[in-house]
């Protein structure tokens, strides 16, 4: 019979843990990750950041349509002519949703940011349909708006997974 050591099986060097070089116990290798790219995290705080103040601005300017019928004149040669009021109702709702979407892009949920996507599309489109009460200012929020869908759209699962610790 043979007599088993320490050392392992019959013709197999003992298995030493890895030192360092002031002799404590090295932790086993990790495979190594892929980077999170900077320009990734940056899009999405600015996306983040940028939705928060045109969501705020929907908001100021759907209650200052609201709360005074005269702050904006009424277009005479306008197709998409509604009342002031209701401008200012559809203004102040979507700058409430718009600014939740914000806050939920934070959490690194892929549906967070589709549905940040979505609600800067159709900011966008609403904003398209207030340029002839602003036009520059709301050429600039389309501006915007083209900026944090493609933030975005190019923020993936995989960084999110690594900066938040979302599940895959």
């Amino acid at each position: 019979m043979t007599e088993q050591t320490s050392a392992g099986s019959a013709g197999q060097p003992p298995h030493r843990p890895r030192q360092d070089p002031y002799g404590a116990q090295a932790p086993p290798p990790q495979p190594p990750e892929a980077r999170v790219r900077p320009l990734a995290i940056g899009g999405v705080v600015f996306a983040v950041c940028i939705m928060a103040i045109i969501g705020s601005y929907h908001i100021i300017t759907g209650l200052a349509a609201i709360i005074d019928h005269n702050f904006y004149r009424t277009q005479d040669d306008y197709a998409y002519d509604f009342s002031i009021n209701i401008w200012g109702w559809i203004q102040l709702v979507s700058g409430i949703i718009v600014l939740a979407a914000a806050f939920s892009v934070f959490r690194g949920r892929t549906w967070a940011r589709v549905v940040g996507i979505v609600v800067a599309t159709l900011s966008a489109l609403e904003t398209f349909f207030f340029t002839p009460y602003y036009p520059v200012w709301s050429v600039l929020i389309i501006g915007l708006d083209v900026l944090v869908i493609w933030s975005l759209a190019t923020y993936g699962h995989r960084e999110a997974h690594r900066v938040y610790g979302t599940p895959l």
